[in-house]
């Protein structure tokens, strides 16, 4: 296999390389150092550069995650603990991805996201015969706890879809975990 040699550049293209990344899709200041150190002749350059980009108002932290929950909740309508991790991924410091989070979902019903969810996910099935296997019941719990749904949403609006409701009291979660975010 053949190695590929990635160009080292000055102050300047690192700028040039900044802006055009930005000008593809926002990034976060965590993700933005991460990309230029790769690139950068000299490590200064970095912070120069991601200090010019928060200057000129590039390169803002605060609104790229509230872009981002925003933009997760309109468009796959995720659950908050989904979007927090995600944020994180993304190098957003943990305080701000929550707290943006808090802000963008504090009006928002999560028992009705899980169940419209649930209704497009399955929207050919009959409701009565959409969890008739113990199985399915099991694999839509696993699909909402990865889209970022708390145990205990889940498993109240699932016992609305299920056959067999009493499969779901063994997940019930104890009453303290309910009250997390």
């Amino acid at each position: 296999m053949e190695e590929r040699k990635i160009r080292r550049l000055d102050g300047g293209a690192l700028w040039t390389y900044a802006v055009k990344a930005l000008a593809g899709r926002a990034h976060s200041t965590g993700e933005m150092r991460e990309k230029l150190r790769r690139r950068a002749e000299r490590a200064a350059d970095v912070d120069e550069v991601l200090a010019r980009l928060k200057e000129v108002g590039y390169l803002d932290d605060r609104r790229y995650a509230e872009g981002f929950a925003s933009a997760r909740l309109a468009n796959e309508k995720l659950g908050r603990t989904r979007v927090i991790q995600d944020l994180r991924q993304r190098r957003v410091a943990p305080s701000l991805a929550e707290r943006t989070v808090q802000r963008v979902y504090q009006d928002v019903d999560e028992e009705a996201l899980i169940e419209g969810l649930i209704r497009r996910k399955y929207r050919l099935a009959e409701r009565e015969g959409l969890f008739r296997e113990d199985k399915d019941l099991a694999a839509a719990y696993r699909r909402l706890l990865r889209a970022g749904f708390r145990s205990g949403e889940i498993i109240r609006v699932l016992k609305r879809f299920a056959r067999n409701p009493d499969l779901l009291d063994a997940l019930e979660p104890p009453e303290e975990e309910e009250k997390e975010i």
